[in-house]
This record gives structure tokens, sequence and C-alpha cells, in this order.
């Protein structure tokens, strides 16, 4: 005969009660936790779901032309770094400009002629991505230059400007480093550049710029590539330093010398 036990006012509790409330409790503890997760997962930028057939191809290419600096299982060495967790976005970053697969050592790696098709390059950001969660390559929707210019000049000058130039014209560094030039880049790779902080240049996460600030950051840089300056000859963008320097030393160079001429023609 099971013992059930009373409480102080003398009705009875079962012995399952306790643990009907913790499986209750368990319950609903999973439940919200898995409902804000989808909520939060929802909301973060997806490629498309990759296929098998896509990250094994990845995963071939990766053993035949990367694994021999970042490791078979792109657990990185001593001199590449771990992939494990980057993402997708900084793959197609990467190896879709050309910077890898790197031929040199050096301060930075530069540009090259791009050695993968774009399927190729797919599939290898398919592969790093399948190790660990990253950032994803963005969609259509996430480039499009329809964002507010004027705003992205703004937020352009006040997070970018003191590398890249306040138009993008790019800039020296320390110790041999430099920021690129951004024209002709695409929105693609501005905006991957972005989100995974290559080499160099911070990580701008959505806590920093939004998607929408991102937007229009590449709205306005692709407005100044097609629209010429106003202000007439902009001497490639380098800023009123140079500008300076150029009225200066020709400018007012040739100012002098025509004086010199008429004063001896003169004489």
């Amino acid at each position: 005969m099971a013992f059930i036990k009373r409480n102080a006012n003398g009705s009875r509790r079962s012995p399952f009660a306790a643990v009907l409330v913790i499986a209750a409790g368990l319950a609903l503890t999973g439940g919200g936790y898995a409902a804000t997760t989808a909520a939060v997962a929802s909301t973060q930028p997806v490629s498309a779901a990759a296929s098998a057939a896509q990250t094994e191809e990845g995963r071939k290419l990766f053993l035949a032309n990367c694994a021999s600096c970042h490791g078979k299982a792109a657990e990185g060495s001593t001199v590449a770094p771990s992939l494990i967790g980057v993402g997708a976005a900084s793959v197609d970053f990467q190896v879709g400009t050309g910077r890898m697969p790197g031929q040199s050592s050096g301060p930075q790696l530069e540009k090259k002629p791009v050695q993968f098709t774009e399927e190729q390059t797919a599939a290898l950001a398919a592969y790093v991505a399948s190790l660990a969660p990253g950032p994803a390559t963005p969609t259509e929707a996430m480039v499009a230059t329809n964002g507010d210019s004027t705003r992205g000049g703004e937020l352009f000058r006040i997070n970018c400007a003191m590398c890249h130039n306040a138009v993008g014209a790019g800039g020296a560094l320390t110790q041999g480093k430099f920021a690129p030039a951004l024209k002709g880049v695409t929105e693609k790779h501005i905006y991957e550049a972005m989100v995974t902080g290559p080499q160099n240049m911070p990580v701008f996460n959505d806590a920093n710029l939004t998607p929408q600030d991102k937007k229009d950051i590449i709205t306005y840089l692709k407005f100044v590539e097609s629209n010429p300056s106003a202000g007439g000859y902009e001497l490639a963008n380098l800023g009123p330093v140079v500008e300076g320097l150029f009225t200066w030393i020709f400018i007012l160079g040739f100012i002098i010398a025509i004086t010199i001429w008429l004063g001896a023609k003169s004489n």
C-alpha cells in the first residue's frame, strides 16, 4: 500500500506532485528558450542552404588548396589562423577578391587575380560555414544601393574615413599597412568586409552598424564612385593636404616663375 502524505490542512499530496512540477518547469523553460532562439535566428542574415554535394566539393578544394596552411580541419597553424567560426562571408571575401590563397608574406595580403570560379568560391564558403556558425554572405536585398546616401556618408566619415579617406580613396597605415581604395569593390565584398573585419579592419557587427546602416554606407560609396566631383578635378580624392601641397608647389611655383621671367624680360 502506497503512503500518501497529507498537508497541514489535511488534504492529500501525491508523491508524484514534485515530479510533475519539475517536469512542467523544464518544459516551459525549454520551450521558452527554443522560441527565443528561433526568433533571434530569424533576424540573422542567412545564405541559401548549402547542399551536401556543395559542402563536399568545398572540402576537397580546401584540402587541395588551403589545408597546407590552415590545417586539414581548418584548425589553423603557426602560419595561418583557424577558420572555425569565421563563416561563409569571410571566405567569400578573401577568396572572391583574390587575397586568398596567399602567395607571399608581408604586412598584409593584397588583391590578386581571383584563382577560383564563383561556384568554387561558394563551395569553399559552404564547407567552412559547415564547421561552425559564423557571418553568412549577404543577400541581394542587404547590399542593394537604395539606401540613404546622405546618412551613409555621415556614417562612413564617422567610422571609416580615418583609414579609407572621406570618399573611400584609401590611405596609408603604420608598419607598411594600408587601407585599400574602395572604388570598384563590389557591394557584397564591402558588406562582408564590415562584418568580418579582414586583416587590420575592425569588425562592425549589427550592434555597431545595423544592416540598414551598412546599406546606407554602400549606397554612399557607390554614389561617390558614379558621380564626378562637383568642384572639378579632385586629385584622386587624396584630401586637402595633397591639394594644398599641389597648390603651393605647382601653381604658386608657376606664378613665381612667370614673375621672375617678366622681371628679367623688362630689364
